[in-house]
């Protein structure tokens, strides 16, 4: 498991990436700083040699118009270096933010809603991608002042003394701004997120709120945050707006007793003219203490967010290890022993299967009984809590991930689909797996496979029309994502619910696809169908993440509880049950009679399960 960097190693980590352009800016805020301490020490000796008419005035006044000049070049150079690192940190945030949450195992990311997400890599990675510009202008931002200061006492100590002596208040100033907009920041940052993800689920669910007609209740759940976000804003920018008017009152004076002072030493005739000037100016300069509140602020407010987008950035990957398969392997799952604990519940218990190379299983079972958790595990979309997971002989976990990725296919009920830019039907369809280059043909054939060449045939370019100007139906939709797992099948191919849209017509023609218009693969179908189910080599029943039984669905259908599981009302529960048929009488030898292949399913665990009377409570996986 890799290391976690939190926020501190991330903005450590983006002002290493920008380390080109933030020394740029740090040299070209140190020069202009240089030039802004230069100028009124010259102009204080032009003036002089002016009143004395003396010669060389005419050159100290060029040398304080060229120190004018570099300056101004060098704070608009500055202005573009910060444009430019704060870009360069932002993407480089951004990145290590979607690389965290990409390579993690989808049920760590679950926690982190859409719009969450969307405010993490938007608003907060922007706010933490000003970090190192706004450090290394903090740096001339501190040195302006200091250098002023000490030009004060070298001018006269006294002047120094006078300014000085107020610094103390103004460092009070300082730390109380950072320490009370710290917490301000994150709780607005929070409150800012949680609308984002409301406003995204209900941007999601935006039919069925016009059909419930509740888009009142909608719009004040959604911006029911707006309250924390007035509450914490309204805070940070008073402390922001004290902080200003304390040290906008207390440099003035600074400032005025440091002219005072100059005056009274003029008048004694301790300074010149042009040292009053001069003294002026660097108060002036040393007031500039201020406004280290503004990069301060920004440095507290990327911090604050850092620690949002180092939570994705820091997410667990999943390892992989750098063994392949045994070649032309027929695509045997087995599962061991297999746990899967989540937050505490156990979704699935002491799983333990065997399904030969080329088989199709049905996993059935009431919502929350297991069958997606199951689906997920057997091509590792997540590990197991405990046990093992093997593809011809293999642990999954040993494989590297292309060899993982070339081997499963996965189809979902609510596919999504991403290739490219501006990502086409075709596209959409050849990026199962790798496959972004496939050929026409075979992209055509996987549609065919999935029934969806026709419907694709009628969009206004076919296969060639953008996604976004696809207005496709929930059905269409799926037809889509089993074309993809089609083009990419490999050794396994995983269909989580990945037909509940279709029509009873249209989902056998794909069944009937799945068994012969593909290359042999093991498949392993989610089913909610009593067809789909009956269709199957062999049923896997799950109930409260256990295996109840395995076998043919006619030898399971006899048992009322595994009816029970495809009806709306749960049967109930008699005195006694009977046990499920055990695994030694569904073998192949044993189950003649049965359609189709006869792939064998083993459960050894079986015969004492189904023993134990029927629980008939929710189950507690996915």
């Amino acid at each position: 498991m890799a290391s976690r960097t939190g926020p501190d190693g991330l903005l450590r980590g983006a002002v290493r990436h920008t380390a080109g352009p933030t020394a740029a800016l740090l040299v070209c805020s140190a020069a202009g700083a240089g030039c802004a301490l230069a100028v009124p020490a010259v102009a204080g000796r032009t003036l002089d040699l002016l009143l004395h008419r003396h010669p060389a005035a005419g050159a100290w006044l060029t040398w304080a118009a060229v120190l004018l000049a570099a300056e101004v070049l060098g704070e608009t150079a500055a202005v573009l270096l910060t444009q430019l690192t704060n870009a360069r940190a932002t993407a480089w945030i951004r990145l290590r933010a979607t690389t965290g949450l990409s390579a993690t195992a989808p049920h760590r990311a679950e926690p982190y809603a859409g719009g969450d997400v969307a405010s993490r890599l938007c608003v907060n990675a922007t706010d933490s991608g000003a970090a190192p510009a706004a450090l290394a202008t903090s740096v001339s931002s501190v040195l302006v002042p200091a250098g002023a200061l000490v030009a004060l006492a070298l001018i006269d100590p006294w002047t120094a003394a006078a300014f000085a002596a107020g610094l103390p208040l103004l460092l009070v100033v300082l730390r109380s701004f950072a320490r009370q907009s710290s917490d301000s920041v994150g709780r607005y940052q929070q409150a800012q997120g949680a609308v984002a993800a409301r406003l995204t689920e209900a941007l999601s669910g935006a039919r069925t709120i016009t059909a419930a007609h509740t888009a009142r209740r909608e719009e004040e759940r959604v911006l029911a945050p707006l309250k924390d976000m007035t509450r914490y804003g309204t805070r940070m920018w008073l402390v922001h707006g004290r902080a200003v008017a304390r040290s906008g009152v207390l440099l003035p004076l600074l400032t005025t007793a440091v002219v005072a002072v100059a005056g009274t030493r003029l008048a004694a005739g301790e300074l010149s003219v042009g040292d009053l000037l001069a003294a002026s100016r660097y108060a002036a300069l040393a007031a500039g203490f201020g406004s280290v509140a503004a990069p301060l602020g920004t440095l507290v407010r990327a911090r604050n967010a850092a620690r949002r987008t180092a939570a994705l950035a820091d997410l667990p990957p999943m390892p992989h290890g750098s063994t392949a398969l045994p070649p032309d392997g027929p695509g045997a799952l087995e599962l061991r022993d297999v746990r899967v604990v989540r937050d505490g519940v156990p979704l699935l218990t002491d799983v333990t299967l065997t399904i030969d190379g080329g088989s199709t299983v049905a996993v059935v079972g009431r919502s929350g009984a297991g069958k997606s958790t199951l689906s997920a595990v057997a091509g590792r979309l997540t590990d197991p809590d405990g046990g093992r997971v093997l593809l011809d002989g293999v642990d999954l976990a040993r494989l590297t991930r292309a060899e993982l990725r070339s081997a499963t296919s996965y189809a979902f009920a609510r596919p999504a689909f991403d290739s490219g830019v501006t990502p086409t039907v075709g596209s959409a369809i050849a990026s199962g797996h790798g496959a972004a280059d496939a050929p026409e043909e075979k992209v055509r054939d996987a549609a065919r496979a999935a029934s969806a060449d026709a419907f694709i045939r009628l969009l206004p370019q076919g296969y060639a029309t953008p996604l976004d100007d696809a207005p496709l139906s929930g059905g269409e939709s799926q037809r889509l994502g089993l074309a993809r797992a089609f083009i990419g099948a490999g050794r396994l191919m995983i269909l989580d619910d990945a037909t509940s849209s279709l029509d009873t017509a249209t989902e056998r023609q794909v069944e009937l696809a799945l068994s012969t218009s593909l290359r042999p693969c093991t498949r392993l179908v989610v089913a909610h169908r009593v067809s789909t189910a009956a269709r199957a080599d062999k049923v896997v029943w799950l109930e409260e993440g256990r295996v109840r039984g395995c076998g043919p669905h006619r030898l399971l259908w006899e048992d009322p509880h595994y009816r029970a599981v495809f009806l709306a009302e749960p049967a109930p529960a008699p005195a006694s049950t009977a046990p499920v048929a055990p695994v030694e009488a569904v073998t192949p030898a044993r189950a003649a009679g049965g359609a189709g292949p006869t792939g064998a399913v083993t459960s050894p665990r079986d015969d004492r399960r189904a023993e134990r009377p029927a629980h008939d409570g929710p189950g507690s996986g996915a």
